[in-house]
């Protein structure tokens, strides 16, 4: 999981030396600056982003909660101040956590723990889950890593299917159906009740038939309309 980078806003020394500190003993925080004022953070978030802001109420030039309205694109917010009577005016503005000064190590992990939780239901598919782009198919007893990108078209052959790539070829006990179900339906359509074809390898085509990679695969009757809407 990549790291949640954060900025601290706190016009005291000691203090941002300590949230400094137990930000460093985080291993998914990364901190990218600390500012004596909102006025200065503002300045350097038109061209930076962060996930995270730890902000003291009492600042100079601009209170913390004032700037907090300012902001378009909000990150999680962790106030930190010696004023708990701010509370309900932190959680009005959406923040994830209220730290009373002084800062515990312990309650300084549970308030940041909130936001990789929030951060990591947040973050792309893409990034979230990992996606293959193989699959391991079962040949001779043997388990053999199929990249997606390589396979050309597939034709089944009764209780067997046939897998032809750009490399070499590959007999499977298995239907047509269930090989279906293993491959992404973006890249691979059925033109045919024996056939699937990489749509990526399509090179040209006509009613009755298409050519992937220089060879002619049927299209079946009921199956005519998948490239067209392809």
């Amino acid at each position: 999981m990549s790291k949640i980078k954060c900025i601290i806003i706190e016009d005291e020394p000691l203090a941002v030396k300590v949230l400094a500190d137990y930000v460093a003993q985080v291993p998914f925080l990364q901190l990218e600056g600390s500012f004596k004022d909102a006025i200065l953070a503002t300045e350097w978030l038109r061209t930076n982003e962060v996930q995270l802001m730890f902000l003291d109420i009492h600042l100079p030039k601009l209170k913390g909660m004032t700037f907090l309205k300012t902001l378009i694109n909000k990150p999680a917010v962790i106030i930190t101040t010696a004023y708990h009577q701010y509370a309900v005016d932190g959680f009005d503005l959406d923040v994830t956590d209220y730290l009373l000064k002084p800062i515990e190590f312990e309650r300084f992990l549970i308030a940041v723990n909130k936001v990789k939780v929030t951060n990591h239901k947040k973050l792309p598919i893409a990034e979230a889950v990992e996606v293959k782009d193989y699959f391991f198919l079962t040949v001779q007893k043997k388990k053999v890593k199929i990249l997606f990108s390589e396979i050309l078209y597939i034709e089944s052959q009764r209780e067997y299917i046939k897998i032809v790539t750009s490399k070499k070829e590959f007999i499977s006990r298995m239907s047509t159906y269930e090989i279906e179900n293993l491959l992404p339906g973006n890249m691979f359509k059925r033109i045919h009740r024996s056939f699937i074809i990489s749509m990526n390898k399509l090179e040209s085509y006509t009613a009755e038939s298409a050519e992937v990679n220089g060879i002619s695969i049927p299209i079946g009757r009921g199956y005519r309309e998948v490239i067209e809407k392809f």
